[in-house]
């Protein structure tokens, strides 16, 4: 059964935003050990991307009442 165009855009949007919080822990778990603020600061700045694409992603898709 072949994706719809809009359902394929959805499924690439959700894997980034999870993909983007996955790095971005990792990133900010690497610099906290290694005592590297930059590496914390670039992680934490992934994670908040990745969290605001896969809410934007649910609200979008959930409309208020």
């Amino acid at each position: 059964m072949p994706l719809e165009s809009g359902n394929s855009n959805f499924l690439v949007s959700k894997l980034s935003g999870l993909i983007l919080i996955i790095v971005g822990f990792l990133l900010a778990a690497s610099g906290y050990r290694a005592g590297s603020t930059g590496y914390i600061v670039a992680g934490i700045i992934l994670l908040a991307i990745g969290i605001a694409v896969l809410v934007s992603k649910v609200v979008r898709r959930n409309p208020g009442s």
